[in-house]
């Protein structure tokens, strides 16, 4: 076996890399054999070349259609390096800088406090660095808010830290940096997209808006585990966004960028991005600890991980729904080598536990350790830590509960400017909470304790409870609630509205 030091600063031929692909064929099969994923799809690119696509499982349990390298995945948060790649067009052409000010392209956004909304710029909110928390938005798109609104409220949000103090990774901080970035384009973020990336690079099956991946007959749905199988519940619309996870691709298309981002912007002979503003995305610019399976030095760039572990520099970015998908795309830029991987399900750590036993296939000539397993323990670790914890405090009613009150004293009206109105009705003896704008969504409420009711708020895991507390003031009615799964910035206390 070969150190892995020496393969630091190695040319690596074509001949060695095909070398290891029967392997990692043979270990993605045994993948979809073994139930780690129903579907998977695998792109490797060495240099300006695709040498390797291939499918393997289904696009949907219990369907015949299989998985072929054009079907099209929803890749999650892989988006943001997609849409660094945008970004950087853009830069390119000179319609932006990374350093260009949020409120000069966009003067409308706020973020809470005065200095960071006058500084923020393009690169803070790609880089994750604004201040603003990495939940903000999130809760008000689970409710059923779109973009424009998410992105007004989070005004309200207060900070997690300091600007540029900390690092926190946020999808709608994100989003609204690049969406700021296209703003002196005139045109709506999905067009930019299409036009400097998709369109040059001949993306065909790429898109950023939900309705474009489902137009598509050869796509994947997503999964979710369900009694010990895996089952396609859930649509996932990510169009709120779309910069930050709502892009969907198929293996082919992906390379093709993975080309791009390998060849300094430069594809098929043509500089399609300037080499200079591509580069910035790869400086890693905030620390993020160490890779918690592989032990590598981990830093965020501008919409991509920038790793320095056992193979030496690694950009990537990983991609997942709760709801059913998980992706990853990774490149080794001095090896000139890249593997995108794209599965419909979660939790699973097949598409890192792939990357890193073929890593260690083509740098070190034999894998080091069962990355798949330990990658799989992480993330089914990381996934039921917050479960656990929920049906702990609220799995089981207390032996010595105390009843509520009358039902009446509960319903009723209730709002905050950042999750705006919500209304607790009963029904045949039963509270529900209707939230969201228009009451998109609606949960039935079960008694816990007093004043304390549970719901479910996550579709994907049916028994994940969370709670609603009720404040009764002297008149024996409800004066608030405090709705647990849109407090996590503290925003989640709704005051009884006037009548």
């Amino acid at each position: 076996m070969v150190g892995p030091g020496f393969a630091l600063d190695r040319t690596i031929t074509r001949a060695q890399v095909e070398a290891r692909l029967p392997v990692l064929e043979e270990l993605a099969q045994r993948a979809i054999d073994t139930g780690e994923v129903p579907g998977l799809a695998i792109a490797v690119v060495l240099g300006d070349e695709t040498i390797f696509l291939k499918g393997f499982g289904h696009r949907e349990v219990g369907k015949p259609d299989i998985v072929d390298a054009d079907t099209v995945f929803q890749v999650a948060s892989l988006s943001k390096a997609v849409t660094s790649t945008v970004v950087a067009t853009l830069v390119s052409e000179g319609l932006v800088d990374w350093d260009s000010r949020i409120r000069d392209l966009d003067p409308a956004f706020q973020l809470l406090d005065a200095y960071p909304t006058s500084q923020v710029t393009v690169r803070d909110f790609l880089n994750h660095r604004s201040g603003l928390p990495g939940s903000a938005g999130n809760d008000l798109e689970d409710i059923g808010y779109g973009r424009d609104e998410i992105l007004h409220r989070l005004r309200l949000v207060p900070p997690s830290s300091s600007f540029r103090a900390g690092y926190s990774y946020s999808n709608f901080g994100f989003t609204e940096g690049a969406i700021a970035a296209a703003k002196p384009t005139g045109r709506h973020w999905n067009v930019v997209a299409r036009d400097k990336l998709f369109g040059p690079l001949g993306m065909t099956s790429t898109s950023t808006t939900h309705d474009d991946f489902l137009a598509r007959g050869n796509r994947a749905a997503l999964h979710v585990r369900a009694d010990g199988a895996w089952a396609a519940r859930i649509d996932r619309n990510a169009d709120p966004q779309a910069p930050a996870g709502g892009v969907s691709s198929n293996v082919g298309d992906l390379a093709k960028w993975v080309r791009l981002e390998i060849g300094n912007g430069m594809f098929e002979g043509q500089q399609l991005v300037s080499a200079t503003a591509l580069a910035q995305t790869h400086v890693p610019l905030t620390a993020r600890g160490n890779n918690p399976v592989s032990g590598g030095a981990s830093f965020y760039g501008l919409g991509w991980n920038v790793e320095y572990g056992r193979h030496g520099l690694v950009w990537g970015h990983a991609g997942a729904f709760s709801v059913g998908a998980q992706t990853l795309v990774w490149i080794h830029p001095k090896a000139k080598l890249g593997i995108v991987l794209l599965t419909n399900a979660f939790p699973t750590g097949v598409p890192e536990g792939l990357a890193d036993s073929f890593a260690d296939l083509v740098f070190d000539g034999s894998i080091g350790k069962e990355w798949l397993k330990e990658w799989g323990v992480a993330y089914r670790d990381m996934f039921a830590v917050g479960i656990a914890a929920n049906k702990a405090a609220h799995g089981k009613i207390p032996i010595h509960a105390t009843a509520p009150l009358t039902l009446a004293a509960y319903t009723g009206r209730y709002a905050n400017a950042y999750v705006g109105q919500a209304v607790v009705n009963e029904a045949k003896g039963t509270l529900s909470l209707s939230v969201g704008p228009g009451g998109a969504r609606t949960y039935p409420l079960s008694h816990f304790d007093r004043d304390l009711f549970l719901y479910f708020p996550d579709a994907e895991t049916p028994d994940n409870p969370a709670a609603i507390r009720f404040t009764i003031d002297s008149n024996g009615k409800a004066s608030q609630m405090i709705v647990e799964s849109l407090n996590s910035n503290g925003l989640g206390t709704l005051e009884r509205a006037e009548e």
